[in-house]
Protein backbone atom coordinates (compact mmCIF):
# COMPACT_ATOMS: atom_id res chain seq x y z
CA UNK A 1 0.00 0.00 0.00
CA UNK A 2 1.47 3.33 -0.91
CA UNK A 3 0.97 6.69 0.45
CA UNK A 4 0.23 9.69 -1.60
CA UNK A 5 1.50 12.44 0.35
CA UNK A 6 0.10 15.67 -1.77
CA UNK A 7 -2.82 14.97 -3.57
CA UNK A 8 -4.70 17.32 -1.58
CA UNK A 9 -2.95 20.55 -1.56
CA UNK A 10 -1.47 20.22 -5.16
CA UNK A 11 -1.81 23.16 -7.89
CA UNK A 12 -3.56 23.16 -10.79
CA UNK A 13 -1.34 24.60 -13.17
CA UNK A 14 2.60 24.22 -12.23
CA UNK A 15 4.70 27.69 -13.08
CA UNK A 16 8.36 26.92 -13.95
CA UNK A 17 8.97 30.42 -11.84
CA UNK A 18 7.47 28.97 -8.74
CA UNK A 19 10.58 27.22 -7.55
CA UNK A 20 9.35 26.69 -4.23
CA UNK A 21 6.39 24.62 -5.47
CA UNK A 22 9.13 22.84 -7.55
CA UNK A 23 11.49 21.69 -4.88
CA UNK A 24 8.43 20.08 -3.29
CA UNK A 25 8.59 17.54 -5.97
CA UNK A 26 12.32 17.30 -6.38
CA UNK A 27 14.35 14.70 -4.10
CA UNK A 28 17.58 14.97 -2.58
CA UNK A 29 19.51 13.63 -5.26
CA UNK A 30 17.46 16.13 -8.04
CA UNK A 31 15.49 13.74 -9.16
CA UNK A 32 11.65 14.44 -9.94
CA UNK A 33 9.50 12.31 -7.81
CA UNK A 34 7.91 9.42 -9.45
CA UNK A 35 3.33 9.66 -9.56
CA UNK A 36 2.89 7.18 -6.97
CA UNK A 37 4.92 9.27 -4.32
CA UNK A 38 3.47 13.25 -5.69
CA UNK A 39 -0.15 11.86 -6.13
CA UNK A 40 -0.90 13.50 -8.89
CA UNK A 41 -2.29 12.13 -12.26
CA UNK A 42 -0.41 11.75 -15.52
CA UNK A 43 -1.31 14.80 -17.14
CA UNK A 44 -0.43 16.84 -13.63
CA UNK A 45 3.19 14.40 -13.23
CA UNK A 46 4.14 15.50 -17.08
CA UNK A 47 3.47 19.25 -16.68
CA UNK A 48 5.36 18.95 -13.39
CA UNK A 49 8.15 17.31 -15.39
CA UNK A 50 7.85 20.05 -17.91
CA UNK A 51 7.85 22.88 -15.37
CA UNK A 52 11.00 21.15 -13.56
CA UNK A 53 12.83 21.02 -17.05
CA UNK A 54 11.96 24.74 -17.39
CA UNK A 55 13.12 25.86 -14.65
CA UNK A 56 16.49 23.72 -14.88
CA UNK A 57 17.08 25.06 -18.32
CA UNK A 58 17.11 28.62 -16.84
CA UNK A 59 18.88 28.19 -13.92
CA UNK A 60 16.28 29.00 -11.35
CA UNK A 61 16.87 24.52 -10.26
CA UNK A 62 19.61 23.02 -10.04
CA UNK A 63 20.32 19.75 -12.18
CA UNK A 64 22.06 17.61 -9.59
CA UNK A 65 22.49 18.27 -5.92
CA UNK A 66 25.82 18.68 -4.01
CA UNK A 67 26.42 16.06 -1.57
Amino acid sequence: MTIKKFKKDSPVFFDYKDVKILQRYIDIYGQIKPISKTGLSARQQRQLASAIKRARHLALLPFVTQG
